[in-house]
């Protein structure tokens, strides 16, 4: 079994910075892709940005430059550097990880979600 506990989201206002942090634990062989989705009221689930263990990343175009991933592969955490945050980005920010098993079965987790509010 996995778990993937989310932390640092919040209420902030128009233009400033929030990091989310998203840590994977449980029994499991590797972790080789973690990313962030996201999913505001009334509107359908959307990739945000991921990133390999090797550290190649990839993003959604409301993304680019404003939010930088990084992963901690000895940790298994991933992280998501939030800046220049508008109404837009207001959301259930949700961490996916990409899992594989000492049989390399490869299965996709998701966390509970956090709440990232964007005030004006």
């Amino acid at each position: 079994q996995v778990q993937l506990v989310e932390s640092g989201g919040g209420l902030v206002q128009t233009g400033g910075s929030l990091r989310l942090s998203c840590a994977a634990s449980g029994s499991f062989f590797s972790v080789p892709e973690m990313g962030w989705y996201r999913q505001a009221p009334g509107k359908a689930r959307e990739f945000v940005a991921s990133s390999t263990s090797s550290g190649r990343a990839n993003y959604a175009d409301s993304a680019k430059g404003r939010f930088t991933i990084s992963i901690d592969s000895a940790k298994n955490t991933v992280y998501l550097q939030m800046s220049r945050l508008n109404s837009e980005d207001t959301a259930v920010y949700y961490c996916n990880a990409e899992v594989w098993d000492r049989t390399l079965i490869r299965t996709d987790y998701w966390g509970q979600g956090i709440q990232v509010t964007v005030s004006s």
